[in-house]
């Protein structure tokens, strides 16, 4: 991936990252999840990320916490919160920080507008950590017939770099984004940038939510007083 000059640590510390991951993806190999035994028609419905995410969510960090120097990470500590905006903070041999939230994706299926984290939450993390990098990165799984699964690999994307900057007025104040798993789209801004395009995407969603709101509000008036 060409990046411009002044992004080309980032860019750096990205890959270094996504090297690692895929490192780790590929010492832990397949996962036992079942068996034809107690699964005799296979996954069926249950073919979903969400249905195995927290067991390999588990599988990830206990694997980062016991081998984190393998991998090639100073130190890595889980967030102390799970409603955070990250899950792991890393330190590299070179001394910088970075912090990574983890996700899960299934092989092949097609791309959708996903939640990466609270709108707000970001914007306030960015705030507090203006020159350290917060990335999303995306395991991709894959269900076998052996009831097994397997990560395939690991996108790491910078969540400043996500192309479409989208907070969903509906869902909580999610941002949201189609392309955090495509580096092709990736469109490079500093903190500060993306910090500003957060901030406008954050009071529009509010912009609407507030016109949803006195829609309702309006309707609601005028049904009471046609009752009446």
């Amino acid at each position: 991936m060409d990046v411009p000059p002044q992004f080309v640590k980032v860019e750096h510390e990205r890959q270094k990252l996504e090297k690692a991951l895929n490192t780790m993806i590929s010492i832990i190999g397949p996962i036992p999840i079942a068996n034809k035994r107690i699964m005799p028609y296979g996954w069926r419905k249950a073919a979903k990320g969400r249905t195995v995410w927290r067991i390999i969510e588990e599988i990830i960090s206990q694997n980062l916490e016991k081998n984190h120097k393998e991998y090639g990470f100073e130190k890595v500590s889980p967030a102390e919160s799970e409603v955070g905006v990250y899950d792991f903070e890393f330190k590299l041999p070179d001394g910088s920080t970075s912090f990574v939230n983890i996700k899960s994706a299934v092989d092949g299926t097609k791309p959708s507008k996903d939640d990466i984290s609270k709108g707000d939450k970001l914007f306030y993390f960015y705030k507090e950590h203006q020159n350290e990098n917060l990335y999303v990165a995306t395991f991709v799984i894959k269900f076998h017939d052996d009831m097994t699964i397997t990560m395939e690999k690991c996108i790491v994307f910078p969540i400043s770099w996500i192309p479409d900057v989208y907070v969903n007025p509906s869902n909580n104040g999610n941002l949201q984004s189609s392309f955090y798993k495509d580096l092709s789209k990736a469109v490079c801004r500093t903190n500060q940038e993306f910090e500003d395009e957060l901030f406008s995407a954050l009071e529009i969603a509010t912009k609407k939510k507030k016109r949803k709101f006195e829609s309702i509000t309006i309707d609601q008036l005028s049904d009471n007083l046609r009752n009446h």
